[in-house]
């Protein structure tokens, strides 16, 4: 008779692969990253099976909507494997997230993580989730909870996926979106940080085909840091600044969009109502030398691009023409730099390919016209 191993029997989860004692650990090193996001409407800290939020604010609307919105990091998650620094990607997923829900005028109210691994590693989960934290911080987001998974056998030992959700509320009559937009209107172009979290599928085969290694400095982009670096530089946060311009110019902000997926015009005609359309006029920036080393690289044109990378513009606002001045103001005060880059209009369709719709949505039609241009001090481009 063969007599199972103590550890084997005391353990058997271990055993498989699952270290529950790992993952116990990474909660005890990021709690006080996620402490620090709740405020006095959060309710049974850190550990349950649920989250609890306070809506006892909610009274306050007349008739309040609750705007919710999942995603992940993508593939950037790769890079961050690849270089093992793991410290930004929480801001990425905030990003993603908490970004999406400003879209249509909401407030964020609270977030939850979900973080997939193939093995716990308790300090490298405490990094991504003090990331999300610090994100959520800025954003006036409450952290309320989560959950680390580890699916040995699944995943690689190095292997990991970041997803989350968050919640925010509106009110019913402040709801942002493309029935607010007029012939007229002035669509203003947000700066970017850079790539922020879409598109990395494609850097990722340029990156490999060019034989660069994430380690290797990217001298390419006149810079002392390596290219894995410099390709994690993390999603600039909107939430804050723009529910400031909300609020300072009240309704002559129509409508947003958040410029992921897709790229510039597929985003923007989403957010335009039906028979209206857009001439996006590159002249007006200059996409930053991330996007253009990583172009040239590939052999591709800037321009075949434009459906997949931001190229520098990660928001979009569309606002009355006689405050367009005031919203780009209030947004550079706030840190983000604003230009100018189309205008709405209602007269016929010119001849042309457009963007018309997107992702299900019957939305406006949009175009990029005109040659970028060169430098990258133009407008509010970085």
């Amino acid at each position: 008779m063969v007599t199972p191993s103590r550890d084997a029997s005391a353990n058997p989860y271990a055993a498989a692969g699952v270290d529950t004692a790992a993952g116990d650990l990474a909660v005890e090193l990021m709690k006080s990253a996620v402490r620090r996001t709740h405020g006095p409407e959060v309710l049974g800290g850190v550990g349950g099976f649920a989250g609890l939020f306070d809506a006892s604010a909610l009274l306050g609307y007349t008739k309040p909507l609750l705007a919710t919105s999942t995603d992940g990091v993508g593939t950037k998650v790769a890079i961050a494997q690849a270089i093992d620094k793991h410290d930004s990607i929480g801001l990425d997923l905030v990003g993603m997230v908490v970004d999406d829900i400003v879209v249509v005028g909401a407030k964020p109210l609270f977030m939850t993580d979900y973080i997939a691994c193939g093995k716990v590693f308790p300090e490298r989960i405490a990094d991504i989730v003090r990331g999300i934290a610090q994100g959520c911080s800025e954003t006036g987001t409450a952290l309320v909870g989560g959950e680390t998974a580890e699916h040995p056998g699944l995943l690689g030992v190095n292997d990991y996926d970041a997803a989350g959700a968050a919640t925010g509320v509106v009110e019913a009559n402040q709801v942002l979106g493309a029935e607010r937009v007029q012939n007229g209107d002035v669509v203003l172009a947000l700066a970017s940080s850079g790539l922020h979290s879409n598109g990395y599928s494609l850097v990722r085969h340029i990156v490999a085909s060019a034989g660069i290694q994430y380690g290797d400095r990217a001298v390419d982009l006149g810079s002392s840091i390596t290219w894995g670096e410099a390709l994690l530089e993390p999603t600039r946060l909107y939430t804050t600044p723009l529910l400031h311009l909300i609020e300072g110019l009240g309704d002559a902000v129509h409508s947003l969009s958040h410029v992921t997926g897709g790229g510039i015009a597929a985003n923007l005609a989403r957010v335009l109502p039906q028979n209206t359309w857009v001439d996006v006029d590159r002249s007006t920036w200059s996409p930053p030398a991330t996007f253009r080393v990583l172009a040239d690289l590939g052999g591709l044109d800037i321009e075949s691009t434009e459906g997949t990378w931001n190229l520098g513009i990660g928001f979009l606002a569309v606002v009355s023409a006689d405050q367009a001045d005031a919203a780009i103001a209030a947004l550079v005060r706030d840190g983000i730099h604003t230009w100018q880059v189309g205008v709405v209009r209602t007269d016929a369709l010119p001849t042309g390919e457009f963007e018309q719709g997107a992702k299900g949505v019957d939305g406006g039609a949009v175009r990029l016209v005109g040659s970028y241009a060169d430098g990258s001090a133009v407008n509010g481009a970085e």
